[in-house]
Parts: C-alpha cells; structure tokens; sequence
C-alpha cells in the first residue's frame, strides 16, 4: 500500500532551516508498531501520522513519534501538521482542533506575504517540577563553571507543559556556545521524563543574535548519541513557565520571539504568546511558520 507524505521545515520561512517534519497522510491501518518503524525510517526528531478526528467536529487526530517513543504533544509537529492540513485543503486561513495525545489542541493558521503561519494554544500550562540536582552539577554536565550559569534572578529550574525541560539561564551568547553534554553526567543527575528518556536542558540567554528576539535558546536531546534539536516548541510551553516565575511580566497579553538552531546552521524562530491575568498565566500559544520542502510516497 502507498501512503503519501510531506515534508516540512518548521519555524522558519526558509528551506533548509528549522526543524525538519515528515507528515505522513493516509495512516489509517498502521499500528502503534508500524508507526514506530517508519518513524525510525525517517529518522527526524519526529513524525507525525494523521488520522481521522474520534470527534467529527475535530480535523484530524494527530499521533507524533520520536525514532525511539511515541510523544504525547510536541510544537514544530503541531505547527508543521495544521499548516500541512490548511494548505492540503487550500485553506488561505482558518481555526481548527487537532487531537493529540495530550488532548484537543486549538490551532490557527494565516496566510502573510506568501509564507503560512499557524499558532496553538497550550493544552496544558507549564507547572514547575521538583528537581533534586545540583545546578552546580547541572552545569559541569553541559561544560559551564558555576559563574556562567544564571543571569539577573533567573535560576536553573525544571518545568512542564505536557512534556519537560531542565531550564538553564547562562550568561550570555558565549556561554551558550560552548555547551557541550556529558551524557555520562547527565544520565546520573537529570530527572527522567519516562522510564526510557531522560528529561532536556534547555539552556537559555537574554543575549540574542537577531535584535527583534526575546531569548536565545539551544536545546540538547540526551541519549547515545546526544543531538541538537533546531527547535523545540514544547520546550518553549514549558519555558513559558520559568518567563513567568523570573520575569513576572505584567497583565495582559505579551509576544516575544525565539531563536533557536543558530549553532547549528538551521536558524529557527518561534513565537511565544502569553496572557496574564491577576498576574497568573491565563493562556499562551507557540507560533511559527513552516515551508513545504518535498512530497512522496511511501511504500508500506
């Protein structure tokens, strides 16, 4: 059987930047098992199989693999997947739910001087975790002395939004730089996400290349071997979170951009949204665009 597929790079307006996403349509009759084996084909950071919506006034319901694990959310697939649909269906714009592990997810998507943007409100807000490391630890682990990491009140902390994240405030763009993972390390002091994976650092700085940016973000996936990520929406849910508790902005809605993948050759930039209200976050949305880059068929 043929099942035809796209192919993405989200949070960018560029081919060949971003974060790379196959969308594989047509997956009705492929198990957990069958998808797990094309997604380890693929071998991104992660692939999303769309399927038929369990409730009929939903799009579609979306599952997302890794090459390793299933994912029960994650923002460049969200992204990627409702601006693959939208331009599918040759919808300039529109609102809709996409189904996913985590639950319904409302997405929006426009159309703006030729290049497709979508954005989605967080099925989940971002709640600290407790984290037993020494930040200290944390930061050998990735290379850094103790002076290199933490910038005016923000500290190392861990936080989810569905899936989490060490969050690790350095210096500035050097220190971001230098960053490299013990694997060793970290495989002894980081808190797990599931009992195969352990939990990002997402190290962090106000220092940004591009002016019109909020942060300067790298994020590394543990494992043997390590990878860099290019850019990592639910990384940015759970960031939302420490933006929150270090910055404590005031109430209202405030947008602030994220530059990802920079060290890496593949330039990202993502969207962060966030309403406060009683100075609690009410509501956020990531945001970014994505770029058609190849389409095909797959025999299985």
């Amino acid at each position: 059987m043929a099942r035809n597929y796209l192919f993405y790079d989200v949070f960018t307006t560029e081919r060949l930047a971003g974060n790379p996403l196959a969308v594989v349509l047509d997956s009705d009759g492929l198990d957990t098992a069958g998808m797990q084996a094309i997604a380890r084909e693929f071998n991104l950071s992660e692939t999303v199989f769309v399927l038929p919506a369990d409730n009929p006034k939903h799009r579609n319901r979306i599952r997302i693999f890794t090459p390793d694990y299933e994912m029960p959310f994650a923002g460049h697939p969200t992204v990627g997947s409702a601006i693959a649909l939208a331009e599918l269906a040759g919808e300039a714009a529109g609102i809709f739910v996409l189904e996913e592990n985590i639950g319904p997810v409302r997405c929006a998507v426009s159309k703006h001087d030729g290049s497709t943007f979508a954005e989605f409100d967080l099925a989940k807000l971002p709640e600290p975790l407790e984290l037993k490391a020494d930040p200290d630890a944390i930061g050998a682990a990735l290379g850094l002395a103790p002076h290199e990491i933490g910038f005016e009140n923000h500290r190392v902390a861990f936080w989810s939004a569905g899936v989490p994240y060490v969050t690790i405030p350095v210096a500035g763009l050097a220190e971001a730089a230098k960053i490299r993972l013990d694997n060793q390390a970290w495989s002894e002091l980081a808190p797990r996400k599931s009992e195969w994976a352990f939990a990002s650092p997402y190290v962090y700085c106000r220092e940004t290349v591009h002016h019109d940016s909020g942060f300067h973000v790298r994020m590394i996936v543990p494992g043997t071997p390590s990878y860099e990520d290019p850019a990592t929406g639910s990384a940015a849910a759970a960031f939302a979170g420490a933006i929150m508790h270090f910055d404590a902005p005031t109430d209202g809605t405030s947008q602030l951009w994220i530059e990802q993948g920079l060290e890496m050759g593949r330039p990202s930039r993502i969207r962060l949204e966030l309403n406060v209200d009683g100075g609690k976050l009410a509501s956020a949305r990531i945001g970014g665009h994505a770029i058609k880059v190849a389409e095909g068929r797959l025999f299985v």
